[in-house]
């Protein structure tokens, strides 16, 4: 079950003034980009743009990274057995499902399952 991909998280203000350094760094375009909850994200390069208050970014701070995986139900499998702590989910949310874990060690990571539109977004 390895992960397909990993994304470093990055909270901004505003993902319109954030945008325009990131497709420098990275010389892509976003390949995503949407609305959940009370934020706006993008994923672009290797990274994952969280945009929105502080109040609405309070909750996600915590998340070390966003990782895109083939199933959730085998990250689900793999944190019982091995003792760590599901936090949220799994949920459906707009690119599919996700699910946040809290592993042995201390190390937070949400999973990311693609449906295939969002899939796509990575070819």
């Amino acid at each position: 079950m390895p992960a397909l991909t990993t994304l470093a998280r990055v909270y901004v203000d505003d993902l319109d003034v954030a945008l325009p350094t990131f497709v420098e760094l990275t010389g892509e375009q976003p390949r995503l980009r949407f609305a959940y909850r009370d934020l706006t994200l993008a994923s672009i390069g290797g990274f994952l743009l969280l945009a929105g208050t502080e109040e609405a970014l309070a909750p996600y701070r915590g998340t070390h990274a966003t990782a895109l995986v083939e199933s959730i139900d085998q990250v689900v499998r793999l944190t019982e057995r091995d003792g760590g702590e599901i936090l949220d989910g799994p949920n459906e949310v707009p690119t599919g499902r996700n699910l946040t874990v809290r592993h042995p060690g201390g190390a937070t990571i949400e999973y990311v399952e693609f449906d295939a539109a969002a899939l796509s977004s990575l070819a």
